[in-house]
C-alpha cells in the first residue's frame, strides 16, 4: 500500500470513530429530552390556574325559603291595653302578611315579668287588631313564654312564617386580603349586593318564572289605536327629521 493510500485509510477510520462517539453522546441527550416532554404532557392537567375569577352569584346564591318574620313590641308595666304607637307599628308589620297563604300568626306574651298583666291585655288587643286587618281568627295563636327576670318588662313578640328571597349572612372574612396573592374574589365579595337584591323582591316567585299576563282592556286598547290612526304623522315631526349637532 502506498503512503497516500495509507493516509486516506487512516483519515476515514478516524472520521468513522468520531461519528460513532457523537452518536453515542447524542442518543442519551435526546432520550432525556423526550422523557421530559412526555412527563410534562402527563401532568399538564394537575396545575390549577389561580387567575380564574370566582362568581359572586355562585358564592352567595339567592334562594327562596321560609323565613320567620317577627317583631317585639315593648309594653310598659303601667299600660292598659294597646297604645297608639303599638297599633301603628303592628299594622305596618302586618302589611307583609300574605292572606292568600294564611300562615299562622303567633302572639307570644311574657310570663313572670314585671309587665305580665299589661302585656296580657296588650296581647288581646293585638289579636283583635289582626282580625280587623283581615287575618282569620283560626290562624291566630296566643301563647306565653317565660321571661328572663321578674324585675324587668319583657316585650310581646308577634311573628309569622313567610316565603322570602334570601341569601347567606355577610361578614365572612376567613383570609387576610393582605396576605394573599391569588387573583380571586374574597369570600365576602358580592354578599351585600345579593342581600339587597333579595330584599327588594316583593314577590319571590318572580325569580322562579314570569307571571301570567293579566287580561287586556279591549275597549281602552281600541280607543288608543283609533287615536293613533286619526292623528297620523305630525307635520312637526316631518319638518324636523334632520338631526344637527
Amino acid at each position: 500500500m502506498s503512503q497516500s493510500a495509507l493516509k486516506a485509510s487512516t483519515i476515514a477510520a478516524t472520521m468513522r470513530l468520531g461519528r460513532s462517539r457523537v452518536c453515542r453522546r447524542a442518543v442519551p441527550v435526546l432520550a432525556v429530552a423526550v422523557a421530559a416532554l412526555l412527563a410534562g404532557c402527563a401532568h399538564r392537567d394537575s396545575v390549577t390556574v389561580g387567575a380564574i375569577p370566582d362568581d359572586y352569584r355562585t358564592n352567595h346564591p339567592i334562594v327562596i325559603a321560609e323565613k320567620n318574620q317577627k317583631i317585639d313590641l315593648p309594653v310598659g308595666a303601667g299600660d292598659r291595653g294597646m297604645t297608639g304607637s303599638q297599633r301603628d307599628t303592628l299594622l305596618g308589620f302586618l302589611d307583609g302578611y300574605d292572606k292568600s297563604a294564611a300562615p299562622t300568626l303567633t302572639i307570644q306574651i311574657p310570663s313572670g315579668s314585671a309587665n305580665e298583666v299589661a302585656a296580657t291585655a296588650a296581647g288581646r288587643d293585638f289579636a283583635r287588631l289582626a282580625v280587623a286587618s283581615g287575618i282569620k281568627r283560626n290562624r291566630i295563636v296566643v301563647v306565653s313564654y317565660q321571661a328572663g327576670s321578674s324585675e324587668t318588662s319583657a316585650p310581646v313578640r308577634v311573628s309569622y312564617i313567610s316565603v322570602r328571597a334570601q341569601t347567606d349572612k355577610c361578614g365572612r372574612w376567613p383570609d387576610d386580603l393582605v396576605n394573599t396573592s391569588e387573583n380571586k374574589h374574597y369570600a365576602d365579595f358580592g354578599c351585600s349586593y345579593q342581600n339587597n337584591l333579595a330584599a327588594q323582591m316583593a314577590n319571590p316567585a318572580d325569580l322562579l318564572g314570569p307571571r301570567k299576563p293579566s287580561t287586556i282592556d279591549a275597549e281602552n286598547r281600541g280607543a288608543v289605536i283609533d287615536t293613533y290612526r286619526a292623528r297620523g304623522i305630525s307635520e312637526e315631526f316631518l319638518g324636523n327629521s334632520e338631526v344637527t349637532y
